[in-house]
């Protein structure tokens, strides 16, 4: 086998390597709550989609506007309605997890500025293997418009 020949062949083994470690998440549909009263907190829902060959695990978020952003999760337990902070989102290889309202979410805390419906805000997630994803969330009014 020649040395270019050679060359070739580990070129071509490596490609899916060097592939998967280009692949990223996608952010679908983000968008924010902004509650019908000032309140130092929001939601923020969308899509996660990993169409990746291995998975990926959400571990934070932060935006500009926000002093902090959380994952967080909303469960029902003896009737009432509860949140708590989520460490770790894992986001299947070829699949999604959904941030909705009433399950796992972004929770937006002390705004910096006015936050406007009709507005845009942008969030960065964070991966646990250092990458982020940004994403530009649209801010709608409580009834989700």
């Amino acid at each position: 086998m020649t040395i270019a020949r050679l060359a070739a062949v580990l070129l071509l083994a490596a490609a899916p390597a060097v592939h998967a470690a280009d692949c990223m998440p996608v952010v679908e549909s983000p968008w924010i709550r902004k509650p019908p009263m000032a309140m130092p907190m929001m939601a923020g829902f969308a899509t996660v989609r990993n169409p990746c060959p291995a998975p990926v695990t959400l571990v934070g978020a932060a935006s500009a506007v926000f002093e902090s952003v959380e994952l967080h999760e909303t469960r029902t337990a003896e009737g009432m309605s509860r949140m708590r902070h989520v460490e770790a989102l894992e986001v299947p290889a070829g699949g999604e997890v959904t941030l909705a309202p009433g399950g796992l979410h972004l929770m937006l805390m002390r705004p910096r500025a006015a936050v406007e419906a009709g507005g845009a805000i942008e969030v960065e997630l964070s991966l646990a293997d250092g990458r982020t994803l940004r994403a530009d969330f649209e801010v709608r009014d409580a009834t989700g418009r």
